[in-house]
């Protein structure tokens, strides 16, 4: 069983400029792990992807606000949820499918697919009309002469 260490929560507009900020703040706070500059890099892109799918789907025409919160573990693991209370995801099966996007034609469809191959874990949850939650965790190697 691990133990929690430490933990830290953001709220923040549905602006697209705030997808950086996210993804800065999350990468800041799993420095704490001493992940490789790979590690960070999947998880500044699964945290991109997860604002990103808040900002353009759940939010679409309107703002809203977007929370971001992360908890570390003393086996060097990292779970981080991004929460909406936006529309919600009508049928989650096919939302996580390749391709699949509920966004104009620019839009990729990549967005859980790319979470899940950058990150260990990953759990969505919704509800129409009232919001997602993406629940990502990803455990950081340990380093030679580290516990």
């Amino acid at each position: 069983m691990h133990s929690e260490i430490n933990q830290m929560s953001i709220k923040f507009q549905s602006r697209s400029n705030n997808e950086a900020f996210a993804r800065q703040a999350v990468a800041a706070f799993a420095a704490q792990l001493d992940p490789t500059i790979e590690e960070i890099n999947d998880i500044k892109t699964a945290v991109s992807e997860a604002v990103t799918n808040c900002i353009v789907h759940a939010y679409r025409d309107t703002l809203g606000y977007i929370t971001v919160a992360a908890k570390l573990y003393d086996d060097g693991e990292i779970q981080i949820v991004v929460r909406d209370k936006g529309c919600g995801i009508a049928d989650i099966q096919k939302a996580r499918q390749p391709m699949f996007t509920t966004g104009d034609a620019g839009r990729s469809g990549m967005g859980f697919t790319i979470m899940e191959s950058f990150m260990d874990r990953l759990r969505v949850r919704s509800r129409e009309g009232v919001g997602t939650q993406v629940t990502m965790t990803k455990r950081i190697a340990a380093r030679l002469g580290q516990k």
